[in-house]
């Protein structure tokens, strides 16, 4: 039994957290040592992955604590460089715990195709025959994944979109296909581009794009939490909070820094688990846009109790069949350390994330300024680049904090001292 209350696990040695790490999920000798292998990836894998490969990158990977999502705990893997983002994220996870946790949930795994069609010389008439000969349509896109359809998913609907543009009237056919555990753009790609050329000679027009949609607004994720007011500060505090947030969601320049921090967690679990984090981005923006301003994804409110209350609805296409979450040995080693079977959980738990992150952000900006707490983990990063061991590393960062001089030139003074007191 998995938990992720774990106090302290940021001042332990790194042995000590993938010790506990390794007991809590049953990492194997062969896994804890690929842990420590720096990335996991060699240079024969990442050539077989992609192209004009010369070498690979690595990223710090962490491991979330305190999450518990439907009353179940979670270690969540992360993957980036910001300090600030896997402490804030279990902070706050920490803080929710104290209500009910974070309720989460999943719509069906929905992927739009888009299949554009120009030249109709009949708008309506193509709209109709269509509609009329779906069924039709719908089997011959099943047709192309029948592996997909024997586990429940494929092609469910066809939607049909006039559109005015600037080049003329288009019919965009939207193609509705379940993946299933699959992030599905292959799949719904090879239907849409099988399906274009007869939806062409029933309408008489020409099909042009042929493509998966990146706003995948019919499968999403939501995340839920109740924050008491004692442990944020105080009904103040929540009301502060509640301002930060209303400034977000009415005001696009705002809601781009608001938004980039929900994504710092969320992406950073996605990072870890080899998913395309572009195609994450792309939809979560654009469905912060959907009703034509740009808006904050997440919403915050105050209940009878004067408790702070959070939601965060986002597009969540993942997969965790095929691409390179099959073929990266840390992306699956992320798979059994979060303890997920299905794409959904995966979705559920970046969601979630995504949420503590949103917490953490609006608490620093309302309380001590974001400086504050970034500039105290920066510091971590300028004595290392200064020098410092491991073994000075902590009275290091102590005296930089101290100093109220977090620059370089300060930390390279400090480890100086140390290493000459040494």
């Amino acid at each position: 039994m998995v938990s992720s209350r774990i106090s302290g696990f940021y001042k332990m040695p790194v042995d000590d957290r993938i010790k506990i790490v390794a007991e809590q999920v049953g990492l194997t000798p062969e896994e804890v040592k690929l842990l420590k292998s720096g990335g996991g990836l060699g240079i024969d894998q990442a050539d077989h992955m992609t192209e004009n490969v010369i070498g690979t990158i690595a990223y710090p990977f962490s491991v979330a604590v305190n999450f518990m999502l439907n009353g179940k705990d979670l270690l969540v893997p992360m993957a980036g460089e910001e300090p600030s983002v896997v402490a804030a994220a279990s902070n706050m996870a920490r803080i929710m715990r104290n209500g009910p946790g974070i309720k989460v949930t999943s719509s069906p795994p929905i992927m739009i195709g888009q299949i554009q069609l120009t030249d109709i010389p009949d708008m309506k008439k193509a709209v109709k025959i269509l509609n009329e000969k779906k069924a039709q349509i719908l089997a011959m896109a099943n047709e192309v994944d029948p592996v997909l359809v024997k586990f429940g998913g494929g092609a469910k609907d066809l939607e049909l979109r006039p559109l005015e543009t600037a080049a003329g009237p288009m019919l965009i056919c939207h193609l509705l296909v379940d993946c299933r555990d699959a992030m599905g753009a292959n799949a719904v790609n090879t239907m849409a581009e099988t399906l274009a050329p007869m939806l062409a000679e029933l309408t008489g027009g020409k099909s042009l794009l042929r493509i998966i949609s990146n706003l995948a607004d019919r499968r999403t994720c939501k995340a839920e939490a109740v924050i008491k007011k004692e442990d944020i500060g105080g009904e103040d505090k929540v009301d502060k909070i509640m301002q930060a947030w209303a400034f977000a969601d009415a005001d696009p320049y705002r809601a781009a820094t608001h938004n980039k921090g929900i994504m710092n967690g969320t992406i950073a679990v996605a990072l870890a688990f080899a998913q395309d984090h572009r195609a994450l981005e792309a939809g979560a923006h654009s469905y912060a846009a959907k009703t034509g301003r740009y808006r904050s994804l997440s919403r915050w409110s105050k209940n009878k109790d004067g408790d702070l209350v959070g939601e965060l609805v986002m597009p969540m296409a993942v997969g965790l069949v095929g691409g390179a979450t099959r073929s990266h040995p840390m992306a699956q080693l992320a798979v059994k350390i979060l303890g997920c079977t299905k794409a959904a959980e995966l979705g559920e738990a970046m969601t979630a994330v995504g949420l503590a992150q949103n917490l953490g952000a609006l608490r620093a900006l309302t309380q001590e300024g974001i400086q504050q707490g970034h500039m105290r983990l920066h510091a971590r990063n300028l004595v290392v680049m200064a020098g410092a061991t491991p073994e000075m590393m902590e009275e290091a960062v102590k005296q930089l904090i101290d100093s109220g001089q977090i620059r370089f030139p300060k930390a390279q003074e400090i480890v100086a001292k140390l290493k000459g007191s040494a």
